[in-house]
């Protein structure tokens, strides 16, 4: 191998550790401790664990956990009440409603019900729209922990070719956007794109999020390029991402590991997003200090 592996553990684990110093300096400086309020329907094991964790990092910066468990049978009036309560409550900084929902529930509907101040997750059509005009507002965790993580290995952004595997809103749309807003040339690919590996060999960093284990392989890189694959999946053969690894590992500078590269950023800047949340409501002046 002779890419050099991006730590994601080690970077999350500064920010959370700089979360936490701030939440300490925020509540010190007479602000209210942030609190996040989780919202899970149903029972999906993969999302239990996920809000599971996210509670715990939460408590261990310092801020205060307002979970709410909803039954899967729940009507869409019950999950618009709790999250329209949630809305209303000034001691809940950021509401993240976990999906999928059930397949009865309108997510969009459920997730413009979150005003954008408390939109933790960045999803709300107002959040979107702030960041396409690069205006100030709360990011979506995954695109901004892989921001961090290029900033970390100092990967050169300005001027530099990058392209970006899968066109969702809640990856691979945001994740142009804060290139762009960095000054890199951005090519957005997804199924429809043809030559697809001919697009994705011309640049100076990869980004897949297209949720196609093992879609980008070593033939598709360029020698020297930063390779983040966002791409996380359970197979018999254990955690893969979207890029085949080992032979990326032997082309590409700088790779992301599945698990271990872009997976604990997302939490640790979920934890971010809710003090900058709380700075927001409780005092605009901290914001500008």
């Amino acid at each position: 191998m002779t890419a050099k592996l991006i730590d994601g553990k080690e970077i999350a684990r500064r920010v959370r550790e700089e979360v936490t110093r701030e939440v300490a300096d925020f509540i010190a400086g007479g602000g209210r401790a942030p609190g996040l309020a989780t919202v899970l329907i149903g029972e999906d094991p993969a999302s239990e664990v996920y809000v599971r964790n996210k509670r715990r990092a939460c408590v261990s910066a310092g801020m205060r956990d307002f979970h709410r468990r909803l039954p899967a049978e729940s009507t869409q009036r019950n999950v618009e009440d709790v999250l329209d309560e949630l809305a209303a409550d000034s001691e809940v900084s950021g509401i993240l409603l976990q999906l999928p929902v059930p397949g009865h529930l309108d997510a969009e509907a459920l997730v413009a019900r979150i005003p954008r101040e408390k939109d933790v997750d960045g999803l709300t059509v107002e959040n979107a729209g702030l960041l396409a005009q690069s205006r100030p507002g709360l990011r979506p965790c995954t695109p901004a922990g892989v921001m961090r993580l290029l900033d970390e290995y100092e990967v050169p952004l300005a001027g530099a070719e990058v392209v970006v595997v899968g066109r969702s809103v809640l990856v691979g749309r945001p994740m142009a956007q804060l290139l762009l807003a960095r000054n890199a040339t951005v090519t957005m690919c997804h199924s429809r794109t043809r030559e697809l590996a001919q697009v994705v060999g011309r640049a100076d960093v990869v980004i897949v999020a297209a949720g196609v284990p093992g879609l980008i392989g070593g033939d598709a890189v360029r020698a020297d390029a930063v390779v983040v694959d966002v791409g996380i999946h359970r197979t018999a053969d254990g955690l893969r991402g979207d890029v085949r690894f080992d032979e990326v590992a032997e082309t590409a500078s700088l790779v992301t590991p599945v698990p271990g590269g872009v997976g604990p950023m997302t939490i640790a800047m979920l934890l971010r997003n809710t003090l900058e949340a709380a700075r927001w409501q409780q005092d605009p002046v901290l914001v500008s200090a």
